[in-house]
Parts: structure tokens; C-alpha cells; sequence
């Protein structure tokens, strides 16, 4: 299935030019106004003492009117990051768990377009469309056809009914982790912050499918840099011909790649993935990713997608009751392969690890295809676990967290850039709310039992933290309507509003990042 492309006017389009300075407004003075009135009526209001005291009394008028206007903090902490969610997620932990999260965590406001519009460009279909067109030759072992299929959430996944709740089955898809490109895409051509006038814009999204264009020469010993880079210079020809990235150079401007940062970070020709991020021009471009470069500002960590995108608040709703009253049998759990070629490779340690605690842990060894889409095995051991382990992927992140935390399993991290440096809209701020940390040299030498760690925590320690992540179940699911679910954010949502918000901070005067 095609994706639409945005109904932007094929007309040249205006250049819009910055002001050198605010406008020159003339105002009324109320005060000449008000002592023109008194001398004309009160002939003594022309005597110095008189005058003063008048003048201080209407002074402290005038303060005690503008104290009374202000916010009663006038503190407000800036944030690169900021986390847009409502304030009553922060709940005392002493209050009854049933309280904390049966609620949407994330309510949208009707209407409320408070941090600006987004105009989407309407690039060449070489650049979006026709990679989606010819998904036969985006992998060099198979078709990608059905991974992109439904708008891009994949195959509707089959028999998982007897795992998740029926009616929700439908809500399920084996989406494939690489395709937030094709998401954002579709979602923000129906978005309500949209405008067809890039005058009237604050935003600019630009829907070049980075991942997909690069994807297809990743695995191609025989391909050259220059086919690695060639689609993404032709994005940035066009762009830096628009008047509208001219006039900022492109700080307004904002794209999703569908990959992690390091596949467009080539610094030499013969290494890997494309130079795409070092080239001239990207450099002022917000960038939406699955792992982003903690040391990079323009880089925003964006979650990875899972299979579960649902139709409706319900279907949240619903699924957050489900993994809140699940009975979970496992201590703890791991799903994951040994990587043979990796000296002291960790994730084998930690199959073994698990496999010795088998009283406790669940293993699901995914050698070979075990764990590829189309299986929901490791769905039903999360769902089963109260705790997932969770190491380093291929890069520092891996697809796995998410569905460890959609499933309501407490991850159980070793490297910090897993998590805690990469998704700062979309997770609490408190890391130790939701998951637990483990020095993974400690579990190298010896030092450290996980088991031992992980028992150490009282069932009501597990209790509340379970409820934290379901909490954020929202943020990290890519809704299935085009338009979004009706009150409910989930992590588009997030992401454009925290997109918006970073634009609005880096208009405002002073601004240094």
C-alpha cells in the first residue's frame, strides 16, 4: 500500500524574510492622558505635594494589580529534554496502587496547537514513495513488502489470541523495528497541528526515509560510499533550496530516521552505513531516532516500535489492566542470542546465568529465527516475568526494552546508554522508579548475583514499580488511526510536542544548548 504524500501547493514558494527588529509600535501614555484629566478638574492636583502623593498612590496600585497577575512560582526550570506530561503522574508513592495509573497518563488538550504549526514538505517521491514502491530491494535476503505493508505496521499478527485478550488481538501487529519513518510520516499528514501555509508555520518536517534508503547498501559488501550517501545529498539539495530553511538554516526543521544515529555517522568511506548526519546541512536539523548520540543535541531519542498499536483509548486502557493483574510466575527473565564473534560476550553470560536460576528465570534462547516476527513467545514471557533483563543490542539499545515494558516486566538494564541517556521525553525522570540497574562488571567477576539482586526487592517494591511502567505504556506505543487515539497521547504525540516545545525554547532570547 502507497503512502499519501502531503497536498502542498506545487506553486513556487514565497520567501519569507526575518524582521531586523521588532516593530516600532506607538502606545498611548495613560499616565499624560490621566494628569491632563485632574489639572482640568482639580486645579490643586498642580501643587508638588499633592502631585507626589498622587504619584505614589497610583504606583502601588499599579504593583499590587501586576503581583497579583504573576504565577505564584516564578522559578521554571529550562530543559533540552522536557518531559510534556501532566503533573499528576507524580502521585505520592504512599497512595493505593489502584490509583496510580488507571488513568490515561497522558491526556490531550482539544484543539490546542499552543507550541505552533508544522508544515510538511512534499519532497520528490524518490525520496519516500518509491523506496516504499520497491520494497523488493530493500534487503538482500527477502522482500520487505510485508513489513511495510498496512501503512507500515506490518502483518496483522496471527495467533496471538491465546496470549494477549481477544478482542485486543486485533490491535497486535508484527511490525518490523526499523519502520518509524513510514509512522511519523503518515501520522503527521493528519496531524491537527498541521498547516498547509508555511507562513503560518513554526515547523517543518521533512519526510526523506533516511533508514530505508540506507538499508537496502548495509549488507552489500560491493556497495560504495557514494551509493550509501547519494539519496540523502539529493534530499539536502532540495531542502537548502527552500526559502524556509534558508531563513534559519534549518534550526526549524525536524526529520525522523528509522535507524539508529551511528548508521549515518561514517566517518570513512570504507566503514559503515552512510555520512548522511556529517553532512553540510544537517547540522541544525532535529533528527527523531531509535538511539541517539547522547552528545549530540540535535539527536532525539524516539521509541522503538513494537507490535502493539492500538485502535482507541480502550484498547490502552484495557491493556494496562491486563498486565497490571497478570500473574506472573518468573522472577526474572532473558530473551536473547550469543553473539559467538564478540570476545566475553555478554549476553551469552547472562543465558547462562539465567539457565543456572532456572527456578526463577525464563530463557528464551533466540538462536537462529526463534525470535524473529511471527512468533509471540516472547511476548508470553515477559507477560509471565516480573522482571526482563535487558543488555546492550547490536548498538547500545535494542528493540527488546520496549517490548519488556509494554508487557509490564521491570527491565533490568547494564549499560546506562541503554535507556537512561536516550528516551528522556518518553521515560520518567526517576530511573530508579521504573527499572533496576546492575553493574554489569560486577556480574562479569563474580561480585554480583542478579538473582540475588532482584530478590532483595519487597513485593511491594515490584508492585509499585510495575505500575510505573504501565503508567507510560502510552508513550511508548505508535497509535493505529492516522489521527491518533481520541484523549491519550502516545509517543508521536510526545515526540511532536516535544519537537514544538524545543522549537519555541530556541526562539526564546538567550537560548544556548
Amino acid at each position: 500500500m502507497l503512502l499519501p504524500l502531503s497536498n502542498a501547493s506545487p506553486s513556487p514558494e514565497p520567501q519569507i524574510k526575518k524582521p531586523k527588529g521588532p516593530p516600532d509600535f506607538k502606545r498611548n501614555d495613560p499616565f499624560k492622558s490621566l494628569k491632563a484629566f485632574l489639572a482640568a478638574h482639580y486645579p490643586s492636583f498642580n501643587q508638588p505635594r499633592i502631585c507626589l502623593f498622587l504619584s505614589i498612590f497610583f504606583i502601588q496600585i499599579l504593583l499590587l494589580v501586576a503581583f497579583r497577575s504573576l504565577p505564584l512560582s516564578l522559578h521554571r526550570r529550562r530543559q533540552h529534554f522536557p518531559s510534556p506530561f501532566s503533573t499528576r503522574h507524580h502521585q505520592h508513592l504512599n497512595q493505593t496502587v489502584a490509583t496510580i495509573a488507571t488513568a490515561p497518563s497522558i491526556v490531550k488538550e482539544e484543539g490546542s496547537c499552543e507550541f505552533g504549526k508544522i508544515f510538511v514538505y512534499e519532497l520528490p517521491s524518490a525520496l519516500n514513495k518509491e523506496l516504499v514502491s520497491n520494497c523488493d530491494e530493500l534487503n538482500p535476503w527477502s522482500s520487505s513488502c510485508a513489513a511495510l505493508s498496512n501503512d507500515g505496521f506490518g502483518p496483522v499478527a496471527t495467533g496471538i489470541s491465546s496470549v494477549v485478550p481477544e478482542n485486543l488481538s486485533p490491535a497486535w501487529y508484527w511490525t518490523d523495528q526499523f519502520v518509524s519513518e513510514i509512522l511519523v510520516h503518515n501520522r503527521i499528514l493528519n496531524h491537527k497541528c498541521r498547516t498547509q501555509d508555511p507562513n503560518n508555520a513554526s515547523a517543518f518536517y521533512i519526510p526523506f526515509y533516511a533508514g530505508l534508503a540506507v538499508g537496502k547498501f548495509l549488507f552489500f559488501n560491493y556497495s560504495s560510499a557514494k551509493e550509501r550517501d547519494s539519496h540523502c545529498e539529493m534530499m539536502l539539495k532540495w531542502v537548502q533550496e527552500q526559502p524556509y530553511f534558508q531563513r534559519n538554516e534549518g534550526w526549524d526543521h525536524f526529520m525522523t530516521m528509522g535507524r539508529i544515529s551511528w548508521d549515518f555517522r561514517r566517518s570513512k568511506d570504507k566503514d559503515w552505513g552512510s555520512s548522511c548526519i556529517y553532512k553540510q546541512g544537517m547540522r541544525n536539523i532535529t533528527r527523531l531516532l531509535i538511539e541517539r548520540n547522547p552528545w549530540d543535541y540535535f539527536d532525539v531519542g524516539v521509541p522503538y516500535p513494537t507490535g502493539f498499536h492500538p485502535r482507541r483509548d480502550d484498547d490502552v486502557v484495557q491493556w494496562q489492566d491486563f498486565v497490571r493483574n497478570r500473574n506472573r510466575k518468573n522472577l526474572f527473565c532473558f530473551a536473547g542470542a550469543k553473539r559467538s564473534l564478540v570476545k566475553n560476550d555478554f549476553r551469552g553470560l547472562l543465558l547462562n546465568h539465567c539457565r543456572n536460576a532456572s527456578d526463577s528465570c525464563r530463557v528464551v534462547d533466540c538462536a537462529g529465527s526463534k525470535c524473529s516476527n511471527g512468533t509471540s513467545l516472547i511476548l508470553e514471557t515477559f507477560l509471565d516475568s516480573a522482571f526482563c533483563l535487558q543488555p546492550r543490542g547490536d548498538s547500545f539499545t535494542r528493540r527488546s526494552i520496549f517490548d519488556c515494558m509494554i508487557a509490564g516486566s521491570i527491565p533490568v538494564l547494564f549499560w546506562k546508554r541503554s535507556a537512561y541517556y536516550q528516551y528522556e521525553w518518553f521515560l520518567p525522570g526517576e530511573p530508579e522508579s521504573y527499572s533496576v540497574f546492575i553493574d554489569r562488571n560486577e556480574v562479569k567477576n563474580g561480585t554480583t548475583s542478579i538473582r540475588k539482586v532482584l530478590e532483595s526487592y519487597s513485593e511491594d517494591k515490584i508492585k509499585r514499580m510495575r505500575e510505573k511502567v504501565i503508567e507510560y505504556i502510552p508513550k511508548f506505543v505508535y497509535a493505529r488511526p492516522q489521527g491518533g487515539l481520541e484523549t491519550i497521547k502516545d509517543a508521536f504525540d510526545v515526540a511532536m510536542d516535544g519537537v514544538l516545545r524545543r522549537f519555541r525554547e530556541q526562539g526564546q532570547p538567550g537560548f544556548r544548548w
